[in-house]
């Protein structure tokens, strides 16, 4: 049920909607404005990063999008001469320019797949050619820049189509538009600049009347917040621009206390949104001039991004993954985190956080300027152990192994970007991920894909009678989400358990060194014979043994939004009475072993020369037979 507050907000932001539909606002300029400068200056920046391969990167990205191949998801997509702007590529569907609300924007079959055109939209590989610019001079750049933009225009009129259908999506453009004016602006011709000034400011009057406040009160409305403040704080001369920058601060900042948990987690529960929404606030704390109240949120933030991503700089995914990325959207999505933590770094030096030169080229450099550090010297001020109260993260280290564990509940409302994972498992030694997740995949265009691999089937836990923890509703909604609570934790080990369906399935797991990882699964629940199924989604050779036979499937893995491959993997699948116990143990060097048991407290697990215990309260612990 909605309140009167809300439903008299939604009425406003349609009167407006409707107005604008109909009288499209106009701003008249003589000449172009000149940004405020509250972002380093970019021809020192490109400088700094000059004949490095990160330049001959920025290089080879222009030249691809020269000739109309535009790298979205990991993916190089061909366009041809003349870009469809409403256009999924990937699966050869377009839309018209009806007001943007009549645009069934989830609906594959009418428009395609949704993050496919936005992705395009987005323009943040134009970003790209400005930089590339700086770096070679090259005026054909600058004229792909004109081109497209006023292609765009033409094809796209204002709130119609599409691509005005996501205020967030109107909000990463304006943001691109506006490194674009910063970087390179002086350099476009007048007439193009004063266009391209003019369409972000419709873009501000956009987001200023459709903010997700109600409809998505996360990265969206975060995202939203953002754009709006960074329209009116580059152009303070533009009509409106106190009211943008008052309206996006304060939503700025409210968000920073509503999203962000005590812990420095990210409300919805997806390690990938989490990068998203450090990077929208750091943003806002360097346009904003680094406000000192947000000092101790974006440090928390930061650890424990820091905590995740681990000693390999590289991030374990949990929940969502939609591919995407405020800047520089290119390369390995599993390396997003590093140039999000090296500016972190930067920002805050008593991070002592480690990095290395392109993790500073990507984004320090041209966020923060040329005086940011390139040596990767610092002493990490990493811990062992890590236990996230509120998500529920449980990091854990021994030598080169690191584990996570989820034992934490699932997102904020209805949970639209969290996976049925409650308990998943992910392992990796050194850069090596022997368990993985397996990814996200799409959003709309399969809803039986979309479904499994937020499923609880997809990940390293276990399934009840062929059920999810959880109740998914259409592609964004869980219902019936599970109880979940962490028991204890250390250095090494850790114990939590789960409750749904009637149902409790507790799980323990013990690092053995680096030699194996070992984990317990205790059920309990309705009486009668269930099916009960333990998946493990094993990489890079990792010998999985069990104490229950197994089974070899065939599964999926998406390690990019919007492709999958089919892998193998183990499974133990049996139908048996509750109470149950199964125990696992995962070998890193996939040498010859099996796995033995003892019953009694503590229950003894013994697997290549190490003898495990598991009391029944208490620590678990191992040592050598």
């Amino acid at each position: 049920m909605r309140s009167p507050r809300e439903i008299g907000f939604r009425l406003q932001q349609e009167f407006v909607n409707a107005w604008h539909f109909a009288h499209a606002p106009r701003l008249h300029l003589g000449e172009p404005l000149t940004p405020a400068h509250h972002l380093p200056n970019p021809a020192a920046c490109a400088q700094f990063v000059r004949d490095t391969p990160y330049a001959a990167e920025l290089i080879a990205i222009a030249q691809e999008v020269l000739e109309h191949r535009f790298p979205l998801f990991g993916q190089a997509i061909a366009t041809g001469p003349e870009i469809d702007w409403r256009q999924d590529y990937k699966h050869e569907r377009s839309s018209g320019t009806a007001f943007f609300r009549r645009i069934p924007y989830l609906d594959f079959d009418a428009v395609g797949d949704h993050k496919w055109i936005w992705e395009l939209n987005r323009h943040q590989y134009l970003i790209a050619l400005a930089q590339a610019f700086l770096i070679n001079g090259r005026t054909e750049y600058l004229r792909e820049i004109e081109r497209q933009i006023e292609s765009w225009i033409a094809a796209n009129p204002f709130v119609r189509g599409i691509n005005w259908a996501s205020a967030l999506e109107v909000a990463f453009r304006a943001l691109s538009w506006l490194w674009i004016d910063h970087l390179v602006g002086d350099r476009l011709k007048p007439n193009a600049r004063i266009v391209l000034q003019k369409a972000l400011w419709l873009h501000a009057r956009h987001l200023e009347a459709n903010l997700s406040v109600y409809f998505s009160p996360n990265t969206h409305l975060l995202g939203e917040a953002l754009a709006l403040y960074a329209i009116g704080r580059m152009y303070p001369q533009m009509p409106g621009a106190r009211r943008f920058t008052r309206t996006g601060g304060d939503i700025v900042e409210q968000q920073l206390d509503f999203q962000i948990k005590p812990d420095g987690s990210h409300f919805e529960q997806s390690t990938y949104y989490h990068v998203y929404a450090l990077d929208m606030f750091l943003l806002y704390y360097l346009l904003a001039g680094r406000p000192a109240r947000m000092n101790q949120k974006l440090l928390q933030m930061a650890r424990y991004l820091d905590a995740i991503a681990g000693p390999s700089r590289r991030l374990f995914s949990s929940g969502d993954d939609d591919g995407g990325r405020v800047f520089h959207p290119f390369g390995g999505r599993d390396r997003f985190c590093r140039a999000t933590l090296a500016t972190c770094a930067n920002l805050f030096p008593e991070l002592g956080f480690e990095y290395c030169a392109k993790d500073v080229y990507e984004q320090a450099v041209w966020w923060v300027g040329p005086g940011v550090a390139l040596s990767a010297d610092r002493s990490s001020s990493r811990a062992q152990h890590d236990a996230f109260a509120d998500s529920g993260m449980v990091v854990l280290r021994s030598g080169a192994v690191q584990a996570i564990l989820d034992a934490g509940p699932f997102g904020w409302g209805g949970a639209g970007h969290s996976h049925a994972d409650t308990l998943n498992v992910l392992i990796r030694r050194g850069d090596d991920v022997l368990l993985a997740d397996s990814g996200t995949f799409t959003y709309v265009s399969d809803a039986a894909a979309r479904n499994w691999f937020r499923g609880t089937a997809a990940h390293n836990t276990i399934r009840i009678d062929q059920k999810d923890q959880a109740d998914p509703v259409k592609p964004f909604r869980w219902e019936s989400k599970p109880a979940v609570r962490l028991n204890c934790s250390g250095e090494s080990f850790a114990d939590a358990q789960c409750e749904y369906r009637g149902f409790t399935h507790r799980r323990r797991i013990l690092l053995c060194g680096d030699r194996a990882c070992v984990v317990v699964d205790d059920l309990h629940g309705l009486e009668g014979d269930h099916l009960i199924e333990q998946f493990w989604n094993t990489e890079n050779g990792a010998l999985l043994m069990t104490s229950e036979p197994q089974e070899c499937e065939n599964a999926w893995r998406s390690d990019t939004y919007g492709s999958r491959v089919e892998v193998r993997r183990p499974v133990v699948r049996l139908r048996a009475p509750l109470p149950l116990r199964l125990a696992a143990a995962l070998i890193p060097d996939n040498s010859p072993s099996s796995i033995r048991i003892e019953t009694g407290d503590p229950y003894i697990v013994r697997i290549a020369g190490i003898i495990a215990a598991f009391p029944e309260n208490g620590a678990p612990f191992w040592r050598s037979e």
